[in-house]
């Protein structure tokens, strides 16, 4: 009998990472491969099921305007449930931090079904930091069977919790092979005009911003945008910031960046143009959990807008700098990578800690290889 394995995700982030893994699963004997999708992010989402050629079995299409996260969390409850009962899979298959996550999770141990928790063990220890991120994942700690942490660190915090070492595999973070997989595509249209709309090709140097999280919401937000607009006073740089569609950032993004020099606010990217823009980068500025993984692939140092991070083995490895919310700070260090070649360099030159592009295969593996009840 296979193994019926169903996917659960409902971001972009978690599409981008579950998407070597459900090619994997497609293309392993042994395995009937499900996905079912909550669509958290309806557009974003869509895009990057349509770059890697996926076709969910079951979209619950969840996503609704000024949408609170109880009412997403009763929601997927109620939706996803007769999902479980209609497939019956051995396994569900969860990835990252998010509401659909912790529910998923949470959802699927009332069935008594096992739950497989892609990238587990991410800590800050605060839980406010991520806001719900950090609570959602702990959820998913503590209901899952099978823990594939992406690094020795994030198998040492589960360890730290009571988990069986049994239970976990070092498996790498399957957003390097996405990466790997999306950067060999040609460049989009879309980046190739704007690298000549900026003047990039005539030496002119392209800073990359993504800033959204919640806890960053209001003061913490403008302080970053005060930065943006100080680094943009140079005159030798050009600032892209593609501005995530929530009203919080929406708002003060226009308000305070819209017609600044050297500040180009475009709408969401696809993730193919957002990664080929990534690779174009001098440095890289977010509070994006994904990109502190993605952006050190290409050697671009980092810089966290964010006061902790789940991801401290980039900051020991050197590929990335955690500066908070501070306008001084941020203007201090990305100051010191623009104007100093041995800083650059040292952050340039540093080992990404976050996989080889061989995780999915190590995720099927490890599902392959666990004891049947």
């Amino acid at each position: 009998m296979p193994i019926r394995i169903l996917s659960v995700f409902g971001t972009r982030p978690e599409a981008v990472k579950m998407s070597p893994v459900v090619q994997a699963l497609a293309k392993t004997p042994g395995f009937e491969s499900f996905v079912c999708v909550t669509a958290q992010h309806r557009e974003m989402l869509d895009q990057v099921l349509d770059l890697f050629d996926i076709t969910p079995n079951v979209d619950l299409d969840l996503m609704r305007p000024d949408q609170s996260l109880a009412g997403l969390s009763a929601a997927i409850f109620t939706n996803l449930d007769p999902v479980l009962e209609s497939i019956k899979p051995d396994w569900v298959l969860v990835q990252g931090d998010t509401t659909t996550v912790a529910i998923t999770s949470l959802l699927s141990y009332y069935h008594r079904i096992r739950v497989g928790h892609v990238e587990a063990g991410l800590r800050t220890f605060d839980k406010w930091q991520p806001f719900p991120e950090e609570i959602n994942r702990r959820v998913a700690g503590i209901t899952a069977d099978l823990h594939f942490a992406p690094t020795e660190w994030t198998k040492r915090n589960l360890l730290h919790e009571g988990i069986p070492e049994a239970a976990i595999r070092v498996t790498g973070n399957p957003v390097i092979d996405a990466l790997i997989v999306v950067s060999k595509q040609s460049e989009p249209k879309v980046v190739k005009g704007l690298v000549d709309q900026l003047g990039l090709k005539h030496g002119k140097r392209l800073v990359l911003v993504t800033a959204h999280r919640r806890e960053n919401f209001g003061a913490p937000l403008e302080n970053i945008f005060t930065a943006l607009k100080n680094l943009a006073a140079r005159g030798d740089l050009e600032i892209v910031y593609p501005v995530h569609l929530n009203p919080n950032v929406q708002e003060p993004a226009r308000r305070m960046l819209q017609n600044i020099p050297h500040i180009t606010l475009l709408p969401p990217l696809d993730y193919l143009p957002m990664v080929h823009l990534m690779k174009r980068a001098v440095i890289v500025l977010t509070d994006s959990g994904g990109i502190q993984e993605e952006a050190p692939a290409f050697g671009i140092p980092t810089l966290v807008l964010r006061e902790v991070t789940e991801r401290p083995e980039g900051v020991e490895a050197g590929t990335l700098k955690l500066v908070g919310t501070d306008t001084e700070k941020i203007m201090a260090e990305a100051t010191s990578l623009l104007d100093d070649p041995a800083a650059y360099n040292a952050m340039a030159k540093a080992t990404n800690p976050f996989g080889d592009g061989h995780a999915a295969k190590r995720i099927v593996q490890a599902l392959l290889d666990f004891p049947s009840y």
